[in-house]
């Protein structure tokens, strides 16, 4: 085991600082990249209609594709660079009217600029197959680009005409204003929790308090303060299942998840062959579990502000920055010394928001921006055991973003269900780490916490997913009311959690602040996915964990080159056998009969 790192004592979690990308919303830099980005698409558009026009000679078509993808990509990157910024910025300060004006306002300008590009995955769709491989066969230097073709072919039965195309894109900042409204409310979310007025991030945390009364005053003022908002969030909710549905029904997708599917690059029966797994085994694992819960805290059940709460009713162990950034560079450091040096650089540079504040976002997120630039990554630091975890999650997500970085930014984009590997990876990494250095006495805790961590990921995601598929089969009828799109989120989240958990009035509607519904539909399960798929691979390297890591850095470096199928042949798995996804859930049940032990 290497040496453990040592850091310089710091006052408080850091603040990002952004100048790598611009100084301020005012920089002049802004404005002569977006000329910059305007002169890369003016030299893309003069190519079109040159693709169709040479498709019986592969050489040229061949030299033509390199130029234009190249351009392409190059757009990507000056327009993709200034979209991260406003994003950044504003997931900062979602109470500062100025930024958020900025990010819509950046938001427009980058439309209307990437706008006139869609000609060419349309045009590329046009050729036929025999075409584009002879081109690919021409020179080495278009061929690279095979991976981000798969993908653009993959899309072609569901592609419209140039004109709506066109549409679609051009309104694309319109509709990205009811994620707004759905992020401003929440921002602007004060929970009464006793004496105190918490924001969202606040009173999340204070779930897992150790105090009774606590996690009660917190989950009861937080079913207080969405029901004050629910029915403008109940509003938003159906909007964006009515425009996915509108755009779906165009495209020729038969269900509402279909259109992720594909992004993903999976089969929809995968996903639900998937989904049905975990399902069947709810009785073994979160049902199984939260009655072994109710037991050890003595209630014939849990209340659901119960589900996350400590064992032990005295404070839990807390963590400092430098003891959290220590632990989690570590933990990576025994998955190689190059893994934690690439960690590392997110502390040594200033990419880190981890201080929690009023008008901050909830949550966490690792951004790759573009690949010729950097990621940042962000989170709301408290200090608790689960913090550590989603840094060592996010940080995983920034080191697999650097390792991809080498391939550009159109072939390092990741598929949803691989881009969730190496961050469970890590946060699994970091949970070993956790549990070989406790004292006996904090074992069981731990256990129960990492028990309820993968809960939280499987389970959960899962119920999400088919609250989720519910809520936009129920969709195409018509709006939902608020009552009902609660009946549907209390019947599978009591289908999940099972008996051993009441849920509470006001329970029905804490669907009201998951951002995923709104933000990314059908986003969820990719949690679960990558959770399974991920307990796979560290079984394999349980087996031989020397030979594991160059395969594991191979995987992360290929970026988005490989579907999930490739990517895991090398380790001997076939995620399109039905067992395999048993091995994850095998793997959390070890974990449950390790808990049961300890009771």
């Amino acid at each position: 085991m290497n040496a453990p790192f040592k850091s310089p004592a710091v006052p408080e979690p850091p603040l990002w600082d952004l100048s790598d990308l611009y100084a301020s919303r005012q920089d002049a830099r802004i404005t002569e990249d977006l000329a910059a980005a305007r002169i890369v698409v003016a030299d893309l558009g003069a190519l079109q209609g040159q693709l169709t026009a040479c498709r019986a000679e592969p050489a040229r078509l061949g030299r033509l594709l390199d130029r234009a993808i190249a351009l392409y990509e190059m757009a990507t990157d000056a327009l993709g660079g200034l979209s991260a910024y406003a994003f950044l910025v504003a997931s900062t300060a979602r109470d500062d009217a100025g930024a958020q004006g900025f990010e819509a306002d950046v938001r427009e300008k980058v439309t209307a600029l990437a706008t006139p590009t869609v000609w060419l995955t349309l045009e590329i769709n046009q050729l036929q197959e025999d075409e584009v491989e002879a081109a690919l066969a021409t020179h080495a230097e278009v061929s690279r680009w095979r991976p981000w073709l798969r993908r653009v072919r993959a899309q072609k039965p569901h592609e419209l005409s140039a004109e709506l195309e066109t549409y679609l894109a051009e309104r694309m900042p319109i509709a990205a204003q009811w994620p707004r409204l759905f992020d401003e409310t929440l921002a602007a979310l004060r929970v009464k929790a006793g004496k105190d007025a918490l924001t969202l991030s606040e009173t999340l945390n204070q779930l897992s308090d150790p105090k009774p009364a606590r996690r009660r005053a917190a989950a009861e003022g937080l079913s207080g303060a969405l029901l004050g908002e629910v029915r403008t969030l109940a509003l938003v909710l159906n909007t964006v299942a009515a425009e996915k549905a509108l755009e779906d029904g165009k495209r020729g997708f038969a269900r509402p998840a279909d259109s992720r599917h594909l992004a993903n690059e999976v089969d929809g029966e995968a996903v639900d062959a998937m989904a049905e797994a975990v399902a069947q085994a709810y009785p073994r694992l979160s049902h199984r579990y939260y009655a072994l819960k109710a037991r050890v805290l003595g209630k014939p059940a849990l209340d659901h502000w119960d589900r996350n709460a400590p064992l032990d009713t005295r404070a839990p162990r807390t963590f400092d920055w430098v003891q959290g950034r220590d632990l989690v560079l570590d933990s990576f450091s025994d998955l190689g010394p190059e893994f934690a040096d690439r960690a590392r650089g997110f502390f040594d540079r200033p990419w880190i928001d981890a201080r929690a504040r009023p008008g901050k976002q909830s949550g966490a997120y690792a951004h790759p921006v573009t690949a010729n630039r950097h990621p940042y990554v962000f989170l709301n630091w408290m200090g608790e055991r689960r913090d550590v975890l989603t840094l060592a999650h996010e940080l995983g997500h920034g080191v697999h973003q650097t390792l991809a970085a080498d391939r550009g930014t159109l072939l390092a984009d990741t598929p949803l269900t691989l881009a969730e590997t190496a961050s469970i990876f890590a946060e699994g990494l970091t949970f070993d780490r956790l549990l070989a250095d406790a004292p006996r006495a904090e074992r069981r805790g731990l256990l129960a916490g990492r028990i309820e961590d993968g809960l939280n990921t499987v389970v959960r995601q899962i119920a999400f997913h088919r609250f989720e598929t519910r809520f936009h089969d129920a969709r195409a009828g018509g709006e939902l009311s608020v009552e009902r799109i609660g009946q549907i989120w209390m019947e599978e989240m009591a289908a999940s959690l099972g008996p051993a958990v009441t849920l509470n009035p006001g329970y029905e509607v804490w669907w009201a602040y998951v951002s995923h519904f709104v933000h990314s539909p059908f986003y969820v399960y990719a949690y679960a996915f990558g959770d399974l798929l991920t307990a796979a691979l560290m079984e394999t390297r349980r087996a031989d964990p020397a030979a594991f890591t160059p395969l594991y850095r191979d995987l992360l470096a290929a970026g988005g080159t490989r579907t999930y199928v490739e990517a895991l042949k090398p380790f001997g798995l076939n995620p399109r056998d039905p067992a395999f996804w048993l091995i994850g859930c095998r793997r959390l049940e070890r974990l449950v009969d390790e808990f049961e032990a300890l009771v």
